[in-house]
């Protein structure tokens, strides 16, 4: 099937984008939420508690169904397949990444938060400038991992017709007979991109550890 490299390479591209644009709405739901978790506001806890435990506790691929399938049907809204698996996985991965957001700020010393307040910082002030700061680095480990299992989940964007690395793998298949060859390589393609996430959160880590002056804490 001479045109298989082209739809490799166009089923990378879109699992990249896929990828891409869940990682940046889980990372903006994951702070929202995380810092919402920790307000003194019971309303603002009891949405993101709401939040977290609806799509930490139910299925990305009904998630992905439910944004493709019943939105429509429900409220007449009909999203591209490929704005609804970023939708779905970004929500579903950022539920996650809330416990992250909420963990790594509760483990900052509490020192920090009483410096905060003695210099007469406002609530946002002492978490933009001094407590997210920190929690930064505590968050990468957790966050990388989180990255890696929204890549891996990606592949499930193809059940809504996404045309991602996985949907490739179905076309050659059907076309080749070629089973092992199909999903081998796209396999292994998997494990290259994520191997490469592995290593820019670890260069990130090193970099955010060394200007803080715990370069030896990671090696």
């Amino acid at each position: 099937m001479g045109e298989a490299p082209i739809l490799i390479a166009k089923g990378l591209g879109v699992t990249l984008v896929l990828t891409a644009g869940g990682a940046v709405l889980a990372a903006l739901l994951a702070l929202l939420a995380g810092l919402a978790s920790l307000s003194r506001d019971p309303i603002l806890r009891g949405v993101a508690r709401v939040y977290v435990e609806v799509f930490r506790g139910t299925s990305v691929l009904v998630q992905l169904f439910w944004l493709y399938y019943a939105l429509p049907i429900l409220f007449g809204v009909d999203l591209p397949a490929l704005l609804a698996g970023i939708l779905a996985l970004g929500a579903n991965v950022g539920a996650y990444g809330a416990e992250v957001v909420r963990g790594a700020i509760e483990d900052v010393p509490e020192g920090q938060h009483e410096a905060a307040v003695a210099l007469g910082l406002t609530d946002a002030q002492r978490y933009r400038h001094v407590i997210v700061p920190q929690a930064v680095l505590a968050m990468l480990p957790p966050a990388g991992n989180l990255v890696i299992e929204l890549l891996k989940a990606s592949a499930l964007a193809s059940m809504i017709t996404v045309a991602d690395l996985t949907f490739a793998a179905d076309r050659i298949r059907a076309h080749t007979l070629e089973t092992t060859l199909a999903y081998g390589g796209v396999l292994l393609i998997y494990f290259v991109v994520a191997q490469a996430l592995v290593f820019g959160v670890r260069r990130l880590e090193r970099r955010l550890a060394a200007r803080r002056g715990l370069g030896e804490a990671i090696r």
